[in-house]
């Protein structure tokens, strides 16, 4: 028992630092989350047709929210490490080089929306169901994504800022920010969708509208704190000059490449996913969504391990401690299995009662039901997977990242679901749990990936 309690529990030290780098990220994950359920709940009342379009338009920002976590990726690793080292000129040139980044991934992906937004959709609106239907889903997803990008070059700049801020161990600016955004974005959200105190009735409109405003007030409080107040010491200057030295761009590319290629992957795999479970019917999707809005209230929670991880880890790793980052990787990745078996029981238990608040048609609350519990079950199993995926990424294993996230999911997770929808008749609730069951695997893989511990490399000494 006591080799159990030195390996996986840890001491008071370490909880301390758990705790403040975890409770904010929960405190603004979970804002931010339950916002987010509230405006699905707001739309959800206008009618299935402007969930499913919105569900839709949520898929391709989704993707773009993964590339810049991607392409933020690389940087992070050096920043962790490069403050672990205390080597602020190196931090400060990681975040110039997210700066620039994120501002490249915005451009390109604004090309490609603007001029492909419909086909994309389309892709979605391939099950069963009425034309008309698929017509008024194809207008209300249009209306909303062409909004949304409006917002989208002041997120990737926040997200570069509050990843930079964490790696420095400094998480309430980003969490004060983010809840700030949330709650503009939740009134605007109730007047702009229904027209209160005077304002328009929009609809859909509305709700990206809410959204962009939310984006610029969270980017609006950074910037004012950071280069305004200079409350935060480490990016005093940042902005004296852009440039990057060649031989940490190069370096950069070559750890962080996968990496960045990864979370493009990955999130057009889960889309992909989407897609293929949508084949059946078309209120499929808006299932997924509202059962993804709700399930995240509760994923904060190992989510925010992973925050974790990047952090303590990667932090380790700088200062060359290999020990404290092998012992602290196995502590935090049973702290993270331990809250989910409780997480995962809760959200379970209440799992009938959410879906009861969409103003949609009774088999699309039966689905999200069903959904939800699946999710439940698997958390555990998610956990496992993404604390390992951050273990992985601290040391810079980022050929290894690569192979166990976005690979594996191309490779296992895409193909059988497309062999369930295609290859048989399951009812789409019980191929959805089969499907989602091969994560089992992928939890294996994990395990065994942070026991070998090819991961434990100080790349920036």
């Amino acid at each position: 028992m006591s080799r159990f309690k030195r390996v996986f529990i840890g001491d008071r030290a370490f909880y301390r630092q758990v705790t403040a780098i975890v409770v904010p990220v929960i405190i603004q994950n979970s804002v931010t989350n339950f916002v987010n359920m509230l405006d699905n709940i707001m739309v959800g009342q206008l009618g299935t047709a402007q969930v499913s379009g919105v569900a839709i338009a949520n898929q391709l920002v989704f993707i773009f929210n993964l590339l810049i976590f991607g392409v933020l990726s690389g940087p992070s690793i050096f920043g962790a490490q490069f403050y672990g080292a205390e080597n602020l000129d190196g931090f400060r040139d990681t975040f110039r080089l997210k700066i620039w980044f994120s501002g490249i991934i915005f451009a390109l992906y604004l090309l490609v929306v603007i001029n492909f937004h419909d086909p994309l959709i389309r892709l979605f609106l391939q099950g069963e169901g009425e034309a008309a239907l698929a017509d008024a889903i194809l207008v209300f997803g249009r209306e909303y994504i062409l909004w949304m990008l409006l917002g989208m070059l002041p997120f990737a700049f926040s997200m570069s800022y509050a990843s930079t801020l964490r790696e420095a161990g400094e998480t309430m600016l980003p969490m004060k920010a983010s809840v700030a955004a949330v709650l503009t974005n939740l009134v605007f959200n109730y007047v702009l969708i229904f027209g209160h105190f005077g304002f328009p009735a929009w609809g859909v409109m509305g709700a990206a509208v809410a959204t962009v405003l939310s984006r610029f007030v969270e980017l609006g409080i950074i910037l004012y704190a950071v280069h305004g107040r200079k409350a935060v010491s480490h990016l005093h200057g940042v902005y004296k000059r852009l440039k990057v030295p060649g031989r940490l761009i190069r370096s950069v590319l070559r750890r962080g490449a996968p990496l960045m290629v990864n979370e493009a992957l990955w999130s057009l795999a889960i889309a992909t996913l989407n897609q293929i479970y949508s084949m059946r019917a078309l209120y499929v999707l808006a299932a997924i969504s509202i059962a993804s809005t709700i399930s995240n209230l509760f994923n904060v929670f190992f989510i925010s391990i992973g925050n974790a991880v990047a952090v303590m880890v990667g932090q380790a790793l700088g200062a060359g401690d290999m020990p404290r980052a092998r012992s602290t990787a196995w502590r935090l990745l049973f702290l993270s299995v331990a809250m989910c078996l409780v997480i995962g029981a809760a959200m379970a238990v209440l799992s009938p009662v959410f879906p009861r608040l969409y103003n949609t048609e009774e088999v699309v609350r039966h689905l999200v039901t069903g959904i939800i519990l699946v999710s439940s079950a698997m958390m555990p199993l998610n956990a496992i997977t993404h604390t390992a995926y951050f273990v992985l990424r601290s040391g810079g294993s980022t050929v290894i990242t690569f192979l166990f996230d976005s690979f594996f999911n191309w490779v296992v997770m895409v193909p059988f679901a497309y062999f369930l929808v295609k290859g048989t008749s399951l009812p789409i609730l019980t191929l959805y749990a089969i499907s989602q069951s091969a994560q089992a695997l992928k939890c294996a893989i994990g395990l065994l990936l942070i026991r070998y511990g090819k991961w434990q490399n100080n790349i920036v000494a």
